[in-house]
């Protein structure tokens, strides 16, 4: 008996395992995301269950959520940038206090995570 076989009219490949050919199926890639496509997955798995298993079932989920951490990230980066151009935090301050730059920076992004968070991923 052959050790491998391909059924044409499912399209799937069956491998011999003792006495009888099982499928050969394969798991989807999990997305490959940052934090806040992290925390989005989570909070549709638990909370929005209808939202996530329409994707989920489709096989469009990955896309979903990588496409909603792209934009959180870019979402998050300009945040960061605004926030810190409209309160004054650049280089020089950088140069004249680095305490109260690494503070005033953090202050900057927790503020930036929680609009992102509250605007996109929990919306």
């Amino acid at each position: 008996m052959k050790q491998f076989i391909h059924d044409e009219t499912n399209g799937l490949g069956y491998e011999l395992v003792g006495d009888y050919y099982l499928p050969c199926l394969k798991a989807p890639e999990p997305p490959k995301v940052g934090r806040f496509g992290m925390i989005y997955l989570d909070y549709l798995r638990n909370n929005k269950k209808a939202i996530y298993s329409g994707p989920l079932i489709s096989g469009k989920l990955k896309y979903h959520v990588e496409n909603t951490d792209k934009q959180t990230e870019e979402m998050f980066s300009q945040l960061v940038a605004q926030l810190a151009k409209n309160e004054g935090v650049d280089e020089a301050l950088k140069r004249r206090n680095q305490l109260g730059w690494v503070q005033q920076m953090n202050s900057i992004r927790n503020r930036a995570e929680e609009i992102v968070l509250q605007e996109v991923v929990f919306a």
